[in-house]
């Protein structure tokens, strides 16, 4: 009989586990910021709004889930993490 902890299978980090609820929401978090800032470079560059939105817009959507996949492989690989006592 397994528990709900083997079937959840936390990734192990520093201080506890990463799951998969935490990663996308730092991937939004984080990613929020970044297209803030596209949109901004985007907007200076181009001077028009509808143009700066559609690239913020479009690029949103691919870095989350860029993102989110990177946390991802990154969590699965244990080079250069301390042990959890």
């Amino acid at each position: 009989m397994s528990n709900k902890l083997e079937e959840a299978r936390p990734v192990v980090l520093f201080r506890g586990a990463e799951t998969h609820t935490r990663s996308v929401l730092k991937a939004v978090s984080w990613r929020t910021l970044g297209t803030l800032d596209t949109f901004a470079i985007s907007w200076f560059f181009t001077g028009k709004i509808e143009i700066a939105g559609s690239i913020a817009g479009l690029e949103i959507v691919t870095k989350i889930a860029w993102y989110y996949l990177h946390e991802r492989v990154w969590a699965a690989i244990s080079w250069g993490r301390r042990r959890v006592n």
